[in-house]
């Protein structure tokens, strides 16, 4: 019986250590020892996803360095991974914490922000006024983009630390009404949450695309 409905997300152990975080390293002992047999199925599907998210990045980013959507792609992988592994019973959803989110989308935001202050630092000024302001309006549209560039970190951990603990809490209240249900209420509430869990899976997948999506665009902001 939980004390809390927020102990499902509790990162400590009954050894009081937070061994839970080493799910998220747990990705790689999920892959088949097929997969690294090249060629494989498996590899190849693989190499098609990063193939079409790399040409996505690279028409986001519009500069030729080699290399740099390797960054948002691997972004990607990591978290789709972790946001998966959190859907398996008794496995730790890393992500569903602002530690992780925050520490994935403060520094890129910080070494984009260095970047593009200290090399295009006009073309950064110059993002602050939209085009076709008013003169009379332009104090306080530098005030509300100044604003929204701060808090880009802070909206990209919340909303994929919060649609990670939305979905996983709902599961988690249906599944504890179940041992006072009828028999016949069971086996409805069973196939609710197997729908649940489809659209978590979509939702796993969604929420590590948006992520790695407006981490390219961010960076797109400063050339």
């Amino acid at each position: 019986m939980m004390t809390n409905l927020f102990s499902s997300f509790d990162p400590s152990t009954n050894f009081n250590l937070n061994l839970n975080w080493l799910s998220t390293f747990l990705g790689l002992m999920f892959i088949p020892f097929m997969y690294w047999i090249i060629p494989s199925r498996m590899n190849f599907f693989w190499i098609k996803i990063m193939m079409i998210l790399h040409k996505e990045f690279k028409i986001l980013l519009g500069t030729n360095i080699k290399g740099s959507t390797l960054i948002f792609i691997s972004l990607f992988s990591m978290i789709l991974f972790n946001n998966f592994l959190g859907l398996f019973p008794y496995i730790f959803t890393s992500t569903s914490h602002l530690i992780l989110t925050l520490s994935l989308a403060f520094p890129l935001w910080l070494s984009f922000m260095i970047y593009g202050w200290i090399n295009n630092t006009i073309h950064m000024l110059a993002h602050l006024v939209p085009q076709g302001t008013p003169p009379i309006l332009m104090p306080f549209m530098v005030c509300i983009e100044t604003i929204s560039n701060i808090i880009r970190p802070g909206t990209l951990a919340v909303r994929l630390a919060a649609n990670m603990i939305a979905g996983h809490l709902l599961m988690t209240l249906l599944g504890n009404t179940g041992p006072l249900m009828s028999m016949i209420m069971l086996n409805f509430l069973i196939m609710i949450q197997l729908l649940l869990l489809m659209l978590e899976s979509a939702v796993a997948i969604i929420q590590s695309y948006v992520f790695a999506i407006l981490s390219t665009l961010y960076s797109s902001e400063v050339n």
